[in-house]
C-alpha cells in the first residue's frame, strides 16, 4: 500500500498490515506485563545453565524490590545504571527493576576492555554499574575516581555491592507511583556507532520502546506471531537491542516463556531446544550457519521450533535455503532493523495470517510505520524497484544521540526521517531488498565495528602517521576489519606488532583480522578516506 506524504513528490511506503492502537503513553515496564494477570503462574524466564524458572509474578516482584533497592542506595530518577552482564535472569531484573524507578539503562558487552567499558560509563554517566565479579578490576580505577558503585551477581570483592542487596529489599519501601515516568523519558541508553563515527548513546523512550514492541507482536494479526504457550530462545546477547527488543521485551509482552542462554555453545543449544521444546528461535546468520553445518543436527529432535528469524546481519539466499531443508518444519523469515530505529521491516511468513515472501527479502516495512527510499545525490524520493537509502518514520525511532545534537541532525532530519545509511529497493510486492550499505559500519557476526575507532587507536601509535580500516567479506563472520596502515619514517613495525596492539585495547570482535602496509591512504581532496576505493581493492585480489 502506497501512500503520499506531506511533499506530493515523496512516495511513501506502509505496511500491508493494518495500524493498530499502541499505548505509548504507558511506561515500559506497565506495558509489557500489562496483561500479567492471564499467566501469573506461568514460567517467564528459565536459566539455561541451571534449570531455575521464574514465573511471571515472581519476575515482577523481583523488578519491584529492585526498584525500592535502587532508590535505598540512593540511585535516582534520571540517573544511569550501566548492565555489564552477559544473558541472565539478573539481567532481566536489572533492566525492568531500573525501569520501575525511572532509571535509564546503558547496556555494554562484558567482553569489552577496559578502555572501552570507562569511554561508555563516561559518556553516559553511569552512577551504579551491575557486573560479574570476574569484571571488576576492568572498572575498579573508574569507579573509584567517578564515586561509581560496583554491584556484583555473584561474590563481590572488596568494595563492591552485591546485586542481592536490591531483590531481597522490601518492595513496599518504595511507592512507585511517585514516580512519574513521562512518555519521552528515556529508558535505555545502547551505544552504536550510527551510520558513521565513533559509538554515541542511543536515546531509547518508553514510547518508543513500546511502540517498537507493538509493532512486533501486538493486533489481531501480529508481525511476528508469538503467544503465551510459546518457548522463546534467548541466547542472542541482550546488551544488543535485537535481542533485548525483539526477544526479551516482546516475549514479556505476550505472556510467552523465555529460555536465557548465557552463551552461544551449539551442541548445548541443540540439547536445549529439545529439553524445553522451544518454539521461536532468533537467531544471526553465523549460528544459522553453524547449525546447518553441524554433523550433529540428527543427534536432537528440533522439530519443535515452528518460527526461525535472523537478524543483525542479510542471510544469503543459499544459507536460507539449506535451513529449510534442514528444518522443513519451521517458518523461517529474516528482520531488518538497527538500534536508532528499532525493527524497520519484518517478513510477513512470521505473521499469525502469513504471506509467502521472497528468499533474501527483508520483509515488509513494519506497522505503524512509514518507510521512503531516497536518491543517494538528490534526495528525491524513488519509486518502486529503484535503489536508494532506506529512511524511516514513526514513534519507534530514537528521541536522538545523547549530548551530541550535530550526530542527530545528521541522521535524523527536519520532516522526522532517520537516514539509516543502508541502501536498498522496494518491489511490485512492497518488499524490501537490501543491495549496500553507504554508512561505514562493518558486521562481525551481526556486532558493530566503527572503523573511525580503530583508526584513531591506529594512528595514535607513533610508529604509525595514517591509517584506514575497512570491512573484508569472511565467510564465518560476514565481515572483518583490515587495516591499510602508512609507517613512520623508519620504522620497522609489523603485521603482527599492530595486531597485537589493537588486540590489547578492544574486544575480540573489533580486532584487526589483516594488515596492509601502504605509502599512501586514498583520499578526496576533502580528505574523506575513500573506503570503496580500498574495498574494491580487497575484492581484486589485493595483497601486500
Amino acid at each position: 500500500m502506497v501512500a503520499m506524504a506531506e511533499n506530493q513528490a515523496d512516495t511513501i511506503f506502509r505496511s500491508k498490515l493494518p495500524d493498530i492502537y499502541i499505548p505509548n503513553h504507558l511506561p515500559l515496564h506497565t506495558y509489557c506485563l500489562e496483561k500479567i494477570s492471564q499467566h501469573s503462574t506461568r514460567p517467564c524466564l528459565i536459566n539455561g545453565a541451571t534449570g531455575e524458572i521464574h514465573s511471571y509474578e515472581n519476575v515482577e516482584l523481583i523488578a519491584r524490590k529492585v526498584a525500592s533497592g535502587l532508590n535505598r542506595i540512593g540511585i535516582q530518577q534520571g540517573q544511569v545504571m550501566m548492565i555489564l552482564l552477559p544473558n541472565s535472569v539478573e539481567f532481566v531484573f536489572a533492566f525492568l527493576g531500573a525501569s520501575y524507578c525511572g532509571v535509564t539503562v546503558t547496556t555494554a558487552n562484558p567482553f569489552y576492555t577496559s578502555a572501552e567499558i570507562t569511554k561508555q560509563a563516561k559518556a553516559s554517566h553511569a552512577r551504579i554499574i551491575v557486573t560479574l565479579a570476574t569484571h571488576v578490576n576492568k572498572l575498579k580505577e573508574f569507579a573509584q575516581e567517578h564515586d561509581v558503585k560496583i554491584m556484583c551477581i555473584d561474590s563481590p570483592p572488596e568494595g563492591c555491592l552485591q546485586f542481592s542487596e536490591l531483590t531481597e529489599t522490601d518492595e513496599s519501601e518504595f511507592e512507585l507511583p511517585a514516580v512519574k515516568i513521562k512518555p519521552e523519558d528515556v529508558v535505555a541508553l545502547p551505544f552504536s556507532s550510527g551510520t558513521t563515527g565513533l559509538p554515541k548513546g542511543v536515546m531509547l523512550t518508553h514510547k518508543g520502546l513500546v511502540t517498537s514492541i507493538a509493532q512486533h507482536v501486538d493486533g489481531e494479526n501480529p508481525n511476528l506471531y508469538i503467544h503465551k504457550e510459546d518457548v522463546f530462545l534467548c541466547v542472542l546477547p541482550l546488551f544488543h537491542i535485537y535481542s533485548l527488543t525483539s526477544i526479551l521485551l516482546s516475549g514479556l509482552r505476550v505472556g510467552a516463556t523465555i529460555l536465557i542462554m548465557p552463551k552461544f555453545e551449539l551442541n548445548q543449544l541443540m540439547e536445549l531446544v529439545e529439553k524445553y521444546k522451544v518454539t521461536i528461535a532468533p537467531f544471526v546468520p553465523p549460528i544459522v550457519l553453524a547449525i546447518a553445518k553441524s554433523p550433529d543436527l540428527h543427534k536432537y529432535d528440533l522439530s519443535s521450533i515452528r518460527t526461525l528469524i535472523s537478524g543483525a546481519a542479510p542471510m544469503r539466499k543459499e544459507l536460507e535455503d539449506t535451513l529449510r531443508a534442514k528444518l522443513p518444519n519451521a517458518k523461517l523469515g529474516q528482520g531488518y532493523g538497527m538500534t536508532e530505529a528499532g525493527a524497520l521491516s519484518m517478513c510477513l511468513s512470521l505473521a499469525k495470517e502469513p504471506y509467502k515472501v521472497k528468499s533474501g527479502s527483508c520483509g515488509t516495512v513494519i506497522r505503524n510505520a512509514e518507510m521512503k527510499i531516497v536518491d543517494l545525490k538528490t534526495g528525491d524520493s524513488l519509486h518502486r524497484n529503484q535503489s536508494g537509502e532506506i529512511c524511516i518514520r514513526g514513534c519507534q525511532i530514537m528521541k536522538g544521540y545523547l549530548n551530541d545534537p550535530e550526530a542527530t541532525k545528521n541522521t535524523v532530519d527536519k520532516d522526522g526521517w532517520l537516514h539509516t545509511g543502508d541502501v536498498g529497493y522496494i518491489d511490485d510486492d512492497d518488499e524490501l531488498f537490501i543491495v549496500d550499505r553507504i554508512k561505514e559500519l562493518i558486521k562481525y557476526k551481526g556486532f558493530q565495528v566503527a572503523p573511525a575507532e580503530l583508526e584513531a587507536l591506529l594512528i595514535n601509535h607513533p610508529n604509525i602517521s595514517d591509517a584506514a580500516v575497512v570491512p573484508m567479506k569472511d565467510d564465518v563472520a560476514g565481515e572483518v576489519p583490515v587495516a591499510f596502515v602508512v609507517k613512520s619514517n623508519g620504522s620497522t613495525i609489523s603485521e603482527e606488532d599492530i595486531k597485537q596492539y589493537i588486540s590489547k585495547q578492544v574486544v575480540f570482535y573489533k580486532r584487526i583480522s589483516k594488515v596492509f602496509f601502504q605509502n599512501t591512504i586514498l583520499k578526496a581532496p576533502s580528505g574523506k578516506i575513500l573506503r570503496k576505493e580500498l574495498i574494491k581493492k580487497l575484492n581484486d585480489g589485493f595483497s601486500n
